[in-house]
């Protein structure tokens, strides 16, 4: 297959609004490929490389060779090109890694060259997510959906079930749960309010708490432990503190879900920033990290995915020491006060809200079911634009990612008076994208490659989930999950938030 009918369906998809239409595109792809492409072909068409890194990025692709006139490449030498470029690593890598991107692009079409960067940077705007895939691939299959996003799950992907999709109900049926093969995380809904959580509960729930950590699954298969983030990569070797615990719970095969965190020595949650930083490297770091349990999924040979949380939360007690438990409570529709009066302490604590959990559900892995819905506050600051990127892929031909940055009244950063505090490109409508563009062109003093600077005049209201500490930025802090919510042609850049406030809300207390 070539690349170039993969690039043509991407386009088919992204040019309808259809779900049904989107399906029908990608499973008539799904159904034409060979048993060799069809992992590259799943894979791709979820707008995603098989290999987890490459070392390619924005700034190492803005500079392509001249495209090729006619599409030559096919799909499973594009796979083995990126496998090539990922293995590069020590001196010389770095320009080897350059000439073999050069050498892949210089045989792509001007639109398999868009489309290929986009797949590089994670930005191929098509509307092809893996649940969509997953659609896809059991009309291609001609086997339930249901049985499909089973597979996916207890698998860890939709790429590892693609074959026994095509084997038949049998082959996806036998896809069991296996100790030390992690699962896709069950993820939460959202909601405004406890009270509004709770009514869609609409009957017992655990109000569990929202910590600010890393989200991973332990598995413990005799003295054999892996530990795996929420994106399932092993990060066994970092944890050495979290290994030393689960060797000493009461048990010797259990799965576990929950959070490693960094706290203080009053028990308060460190800043994000350090639980990253720590589980990014190997063990050593004098930065301790411990585990806090929300879940378990096998206990001693017996598969609790089906079971519902209510019998899952007992056996998790009798597992885990409360010390390394999420704080919970339990309570129904009528314990409004109770459940609101815990989610506040829960942000006294220090912690990012709460998760409101039907007793009654079973284990949604990778879906964002009814059973489980988050609260946590919403934080807004009023930022001003500094600069613009264009976008690619679907947004190719708009200024998309916008730079936000706080104002200093004091300007002793030496940025001018605008400390930088991320970016995003979350939040924006087509309306939206185009609006922007207009103004911000009507705005842009130079350009610096794909990034246009502008004049520090519009205000924009962002939303974002809390703060970290980066040495990135000037202003020495950087927006989490940040969005737009609208952009403030009511205010004037001088009304914007300064840094000073910023940093206040990155105090305990704070964000």
């Amino acid at each position: 297959m070539q690349l170039a009918d993969l690039v043509a369906t991407s386009a088919t998809v992204a040019a309808t609004r259809s779900r049904k239409a989107k399906v029908a595109a990608i499973a008539e792809r799904l159904a034409m490929a060979s048993a060799e492409e069809l992992p590259v072909v799943v894979s791709y068409l979820g707008g995603a490389l098989l290999q987890r890194r490459t070392g390619l990025g924005w700034r190492s692709l803005t500079a392509l060779p001249p495209a090729a006139a006619e599409p030559s490449l096919e799909v499973v030498e594009v796979h083995a090109a990126f496998d090539a470029i990922a293995t590069l690593a020590g001196a010389g890598s770095a320009a080897a890694r350059t000439a073999a991107a050069a050498a892949l692009f210089g045989r792509a079409t001007a639109a398999e060259q868009a489309w290929l960067r986009g797949l590089v940077t994670g930005e191929v705007r098509q509307g092809a997510l893996d649940s969509l895939v997953q659609e896809a691939l059991a009309l291609a299959a001609d086997v339930p959906l249901a049985a499909v996003r089973r597979a996916a799950m207890l698998a860890g992907s939709t790429v590892a079930v693609a074959p026994a999709a095509f084997a038949g109900p049998d082959a996806l049926a036998a896809i069991g749960l296996v100790v030390g093969r992690p699962v896709l995380p069950m993820l939460a809904a959202s909601a405004p309010s406890v009270a509004d959580a709770l009514t869609r509960i609409g009957g017992p729930a655990a109000i569990d708490t929202k910590l600010d950590g890393i989200r991973i699954q332990v598995h413990r298969d005799g003295d054999e432990v892996r530990i795996a983030t929420r994106t399932l990569d092993d990060i066994t070797a970092r944890l050495p503190e979290v290994v030393a615990i689960a060797r000493s719970l009461p048990s010797s095969r259990f799965v576990l879900d929950g959070e490693a965190m960094t706290v203080d020595a009053s028990g308060r949650p460190r800043p994000f920033q350090e639980t990253a930083s720590r589980t990014a490297t190997r063990g050593g770091s004098a930065v301790g990290v411990a585990p806090y349990f929300f879940d378990v999924l096998h206990l001693d040979g017996a598969d609790l995915l089906d079971v519902p949380l209510g019998e899952r939360l007992e056996a998790l007690d009798r597992l885990v020491p409360e010390a390394h438990r999420a704080p919970r409570l339990v309570t129904g529709p009528e314990g409004v006060a109770d459940a609101e009066t815990f989610a506040a302490q829960v942000l006294r604590d220090g912690h990012e809200g709460v998760v409101v959990k039907a007793l009654d559900a079973t284990w949604e892995a990778g879906r964002r079911g009814a059973g489980w819905i988050k609260v946590k506050p919403v934080h807004t600051l009023d930022l001003v634009v500094t600069a613009v990127e264009w976008g690619s892929g679907r947004r190719q031909g708009w200024l998309s990612n916008i730079h936000l940055a706080a104002r200093d009244p004091d300007s002793e950063t030496g940025t001018d008076g605008w400390v930088m505090l991320g970016k995003t490109f979350k939040g924006m409508t087509d309306q939206m994208l185009a609006w922007q563009t207009e103004r911000f062109l009507a705005l842009e003093t130079h350009r610096e490659g794909h990034v246009v600077h502008v004049r520090p005049e519009q205000v924009v209201e962002i939303a974002f989930d809390g703060l970290q500490r980066s040495t990135r930025y000037p202003g020495g802090l950087a927006l989490r999950f940040a969005r737009v919510v609208r952009y403030r042609d009511d205010k004037t850049a001088a009304e914007a938030d300064t840094i000073e406030a910023v940093r206040a809300l990155a105090e305990p207390g704070g964000a």
